[in-house]
């Protein structure tokens, strides 16, 4: 009998398991598992947070066949400015396009929508390929989540929380995010907290109109009590994207309204104007944009650590079991090459899911532990509480970016893309081009 798994999240992870699950060498179409893939969003998010693909992470891009699509659409980000009040750059640091040099641009800047509706895309192509050969394919649902899970021997019975329906599975993966309910119910709720390694940073996301002083470039700027604010390209001219930040030990109600998604948001709001709104650099623009956007998220910058990411037949994948968090540069990398090698281990393992998810932690953990190791003083060393503290920053990073230093600071603590090569798993070549 086929398996049948459940995939939580429709990410960017989610849909590149489901699909590499599909390609499985060797196999009978009819003996693939049944994979279901559950979002709790009504459709797949059209824009989302600038993110970027490194080393490995394109090279499994390219086992999707995807690298064209993929590089004909990122937002076309050339580097870095770091910018002040005047929005006169103090330093700049540039994209190395080349993808040998791990900079803060990578050589593939994305919006997470637009790759997670590619990787959908490629997924839906296999499963219908797969269900004309008698398989069954892949089953999507939207605007729905689960809210309990229990295991009984070889099984996981859940809930889904919109419909109330039960439904059993042989596996169950929470590919759902920092928050993951899924990993709270496998793992309890209990001890959640503990499994999150705060960075006591907090950080809003949203886009907004372009302004004339918008480009390629994205700008950073830094403010006194622990600020920065980013204004990125999106890939449209019409638009650009935002990410404002703040670093705070002490303020309880930054860390209270996070995690709680719609439900806080006018609270959330309410304290980014009350950091930002002061005149400074574009944060007047930010605070109004802010208050006008329909894609706005905001939540704790955190990573996530686990001595083990399964428990029976419940295994995490990508930021629900090892987020590394957007200082390390690395969550979609890590989430790629989660989804490969999860993939991986269940095809050479099909009758054995312990043995499985053993195979695919042992993969995963070198590349997981280097990603973590963020770069020294992150992220308080970039958030400075004085004037003169941002005024110091500044100096030292024209300084920094001026010198050879900046390039070897980033062969050695830049994003750890390439130093864990891949295993050949010898999955199947999808057919196909997408439009």
């Amino acid at each position: 009998m086929p398996q049948s798994i459940l995939i939580v999240g429709c990410g960017c992870a989610g849909p590149t398991l489901a699909t590499f699950l599909l390609l499985a060498p060797g196999s009978d179409p009819t003996m693939l598992p049944h994979i279901t893939i559950i979002e709790r969003t009504p459709a797949l998010l059209s824009a989302g947070q600038n993110i970027d693909v490194r080393g490995t992470g394109m090279e499994i891009i390219r086992k999707l066949g995807l690298e064209d699509k993929v590089r004909s659409s990122t937002t076309g980000e050339e580097g870095v400015l770091i910018v002040d009040d005047k929005n006169e750059a103090w330093a700049i640091n540039a994209a190395d396009k080349t993808g040998k040099v791990q900079t803060g641009t990578s050589d593939c800047e994305i919006l997470r929508g637009t790759l997670a509706a590619v990787l959908h895309q490629r997924s839906q192509q296999v499963s219908d390929d797969v269900r004309r050969q008698g398989g069954q394919g892949i089953e999507y649902i939207f605007g729905d989540s689960i809210d309990a899970l229990e295991q009984q021997g070889d099984t996981v019975n859940v809930r889904f929380a919109n419909s109330g329906k039960h439904r059993n599975f042989d596996i169950v993966v929470g590919a759902d995010g920092l928050q993951s309910r899924t990993r709270r119910l496998a793992f309890g709720s209990e001890g959640d907290n503990d499994r999150l390694k705060l960075l006591n940073a907090y950080a809003a996301f949203f886009s907004m109109p372009a302004a004339p002083s918008d480009s390629l470039w994205r700008r950073w700027w830094h403010g006194p009590n622990r600020r920065s604010a980013m204004i990125r390209p999106s890939g449209d001219s019409r638009k650009s994207t935002a990410l404002m930040i703040v670093v705070s030990e002490v303020d309880q109600r930054l860390k209270d309204v996070a995690g709680h998604g719609a439900k806080t948001t006018e609270q959330q709001k309410a304290l980014l104007r009350e950091y930002f709104s002061h005149g400074e650099w574009e944060c007047d623009r930010l605070c109004r944009e802010m208050d006008q956007a329909d894609d706005f998220y905001y939540d704790m910058v955190a990573q996530v650590k686990l001595a083990t990411w399964h428990k029976g037949r419940v295994v995490l994948l990508g930021d629900a079991g090892y987020c590394a968090s957007p200082f390390s540069g690395m969550g979609t990398t890590l989430a790629l090459n989660g989804a490969y090698n999860l993939a991986g281990a269940l095809a050479q393992s099909p009758n054995d899911v312990d043995a499985a998810f053993q195979a695919y932690e042992k993969s995963m953990r070198p590349l997981v532990e280097k990603a973590q190791k963020l770069p020294p003083g992150m992220p308080g060393l970039l958030h400075l509480k004085s004037n003169w503290g941002v005024w110091v920053l500044r100096c030292i990073l024209r300084a920094f970016f001026l010198s050879k230093i900046a390039v070897l600071f980033a062969m050695f603590f830049g994003p750890p893309a390439n130093v864990v090569k891949i295993t050949e798993y010898g999955f199947k070549k999808p057919e196909g081009k997408l439009r």
